[in-house]
Order: structure tokens, then C-alpha cells, then sequence
């Protein structure tokens, strides 16, 4: 699969088929893989895959966010004297393996899915800011790049699906890295190593951006996200809620390959956590289908349980997990982080476990990249 080709599976709907210019196309690449997955246009050789897919993309990132609250609106946790806490850099190694049970810890975040409330408006709108760990190509640094997304799906068919994107600028990734960068010069562009882009590297900004707003029809007319395969509104707010209608219902689009490419062989327990999680975190789905989710990823042999994770936000939890092995990337470990006094999935860490391809110098344990859902939820009101 070629950069264009690849881009094309990752490029959002809502912004059309609209050439872009090439910086502005490398980075929508390297960044795709790290967001929920909208419904695509119809392509011939490459499934299209929902954020968890790594393959070939850049941020090494899967995607995300948060179970909605009733307001649509995820609360973050105070410290004791009710500040706010520092957010924590994604390639410091957070987390504690313990000895508890994947599959206790999924049915008492079902428990939580099942009581929460949902409302309802126009439109299903999410926010979130994904970052992104890559290694300098020149200087021996790394750096870390923030994005905020921002998406309003309608709930009819037939309506335009809105985006707003914003470069929120790249940086040190820890202080070690800020003190190599300023002994480079303190560059305010910087090259860095996309793991499995072709050609050169990626140039990034130390500056933000300005942010871009954008609308256009869903594909079809009516598919608005990826869930093994495109499907409506209907479809989300039909979907089975026991778990085994659920995983019957997925495992229809599952053809034994990953969800990037028929050429890579991917287990069944490997495909549905990553195609579900997505369901999870930030699809308009009914509480009692995310609870399905829950209950349906308890049931999978191959999820582990890592104890005191800290998300993007500076929030502590506990992570679900599966690895796998992503070209370019070496092997991977996808944790869906969980609050386990709410139930939320408070976002998505990939974290290195075996080094390889071009993060070979990563070590075992760093947080390549992630993804923190800041609202989830119905609204009536579209951008302005």
C-alpha cells in the first residue's frame, strides 16, 4: 500500500476528496491512525481501520476517549486541594502490572455502563487531543505532538458531518529531551522518524496552529462511523445488547486479516478488542450496548490488566490490554484505561513492549502515543 493510498483509508469523510497541500497531508497520515474511525469512502484493496490499527501509520497511537457522562461532559478529577492535576508526558512509563482479573474489572465498568445516562440532541459531538511520541531525525530527541479534534456527526440521515482540527504544536517529550533540543538550537521546526511512512521525515511546528473548520455528506448518505465495516445511526442505536449477539454481529466483517491490510493474519480476540473499544469509548451507542462491550471483551482470554496508569490528562486508572505486533513499530500494547469508581474509559495508551522497525531505539515501557477524549456526547449546536 502506497502514502496515497494509505492516506486515503485515513483521511476523515467530512473533509471530501479536496487535494491537500503535502505537509498538510503528511501529517493528517501520520496522525490517523491515533482517531476514532468515521465511515470511509468505498475503497478496493484495503480495509479501513478504526484508530487502534497501527500499520503504517505514524502516531503509533490508538484511539481513545471517554464513556459520556449524562451531560456529555468528561469530568476530571481534582487533587486534594482541588487543583487541577499536571498533565503527564505519554513517554514516561506509567502503570503497575498487577494480579487482577480482566475479566472483574470489565463487568464492574459494564455495571457502571449499564445505570449511565445518554440524552440525546442533532448532533453526536466529540473533542479530544491526541499526542503523538516521535523521535527527532536529527539531534537525538524526542519529541511529543498535540493535536485537538473536534466532530459533529448528525443523528439524521442525510445531514453534513462537521470537523475542526487544530495543530496544538510539537515539544520535548520529557526534560532530558528539552535540554538536547536547546543544545540543537531549540529548532521551532523540527524533522522527526515516522515509523512505517515512506520517503523523508515529517517536519512539525513548535507553534500552534491556527484551527480549520470543516463540513460535507456522510459517505452515502448516511454511514457515519467504521465498526468492522460502515454503518449508520440506525445500525449503532440497533446493535445487539447482550454480548454474544454483539460479538456475532462484529464477527461478521472479521476475515481473519488485520483491519489495515489483507496481507497481515490477525487473531479474532486481537481484532475485536480493537474494533470494540472504539464502540466503548466514543461511538453514540446506548449504555446498555456499551455495557454489551464490556461484558463481550470479559470474555477474551488474551486481555490483561495493568494497575495505576496515568492518561494524557494527568488522570490515574486501570488499563485493559492486548499487544500486537505492528510493522514498523516492533510490538505494541494497546490499553484502554479505565476509571474504575465511574466506569469511564478515561482514554488509549500504545506502549512499547518489544522495539523494532524504526522505534528501535525505544525503550520497553515508553508511551508512544495517546488519545484523551475532553467531551463526548449529544448537543443540538453545531460549529459556528
Amino acid at each position: 500500500m502506497n502514502l496515497m493510498d494509505e492516506l486515503r483509508a485515513a483521511r476523515p469523510a467530512h473533509l471530501g476528496d479536496r487535494p491537500v497541500d503535502p505537509r498538510t497531508r503528511d501529517a493528517e497520515l501520520a496522525r490517523a491512525m491515533a482517531r476514532p474511525r468515521p465511515a470511509r469512502r468505498r475503497r478496493v484493496t484495503v480495509r479501513p481501520a478504526w484508530g487502534l490499527g497501527l500499520a503504517g501509520a505514524a502516531a503509533a497511537v490508538t484511539a481513545v476517549v471517554v464513556v459520556v457522562s449524562g451531560n456529555g461532559t468528561v469530568p476530571t478529577p481534582r487533587g486534594p486541594d482541588g487543583s487541577r492535576p499536571v498533565a503527564v508526558s505519554p513517554s514516561t512509563v506509567p502503570g503497575t502490572r498487577v494480579r487482577l482479573s480482566a475479566r472483574d474489572v470489565l463487568l464492574a465498568a459494564a455495571k457502571k455502563a449499564d445505570r449511565r445516562s445518554e440524552g440525546d440532541g442533532a448532533y453526536w459531538h466529540t473533542a479530544s487531543v491526541t499526542r503523538s511520541v516521535y523521535s527527532a531525525a536529527r539531534g537525538g530527541y524526542r519529541v511529543m505532538d498535540l493535536q485537538r479534534s473536534e466532530m459533529w456527526t448528525p443523528a439524521a440521515a442525510g445531514g453534513e458531518r462537521w470537523g475542526r482540527d487544530q495543530t496544538l504544536g510539537a515539544r520535548p517529550a520529557t526534560e532530558e529531551d528539552r535540554q538536547a533540543w536547546e543544545r540543537a538550537g531549540s529548532p521551532g521546526e523540527i524533522d522527526v522518524v515516522v515509523p512505517g511512512k515512506a520517503g523523508g521525515p515529517l517536519r512539525l511546528k513548535t507553534s500552534a496552529g491556527k484551527a480549520r473548520t470543516s463540513h460535507g455528506p456522510l459517505v452515502d448518505g448516511d454511514k457515519v462511523f467504521w465498526l468492522g465495516r460502515n454503518v449508520t445511526m440506525k445500525d449503532l442505536r440497533g446493535l445487539p445488547s447482550d454480548p454474544g449477539g454483539l460479538k456475532r454481529w462484529l464477527l461478521r466483517s472479521y476475515d481473519g486479516h488485520d483491519t489495515e491490510s489483507s496481507s497481515v493474519p490477525m487473531g479474532s480476540d486481537t481484532w475485536l478488542f480493537r474494533v470494540s473499544v472504539g464502540l466503548i469509548t466514543d461511538m453514540p451507542v446506548t449504555p446498555r450496548v456499551r455495557g454489551a462491550a464490556f461484558r463481550m471483551l470479559a470474555g477474551l482470554d488474551t486481555v490483561k490488566v495493568i494497575e495505576n496508569v496515568v492518561d494524557g490528562e494527568g488522570r490515574q486508572g486501570t488499563a485493559v490490554a492486548v499487544e500486537e505486533r505492528v510493522k514498523g513499530s516492533g510490538v505494541l500494547e494497546h490499553r484502554l484505561i479505565l476509571d474504575m469508581a465511574t466506569g469511564q474509559a478515561l482514554g488509549i495508551q500504545s506502549v512499547v513492549v518489544e522495539p523494532g522497525g524504526r522505534r528501535a531505539d525505544f525503550e520497553p515501557g515508553t508511551v508512544v502515543g495517546s488519545t484523551t477524549v475532553l467531551e463526548a456526547g449529544w448537543t443540538d449546536a453545531k460549529p459556528s
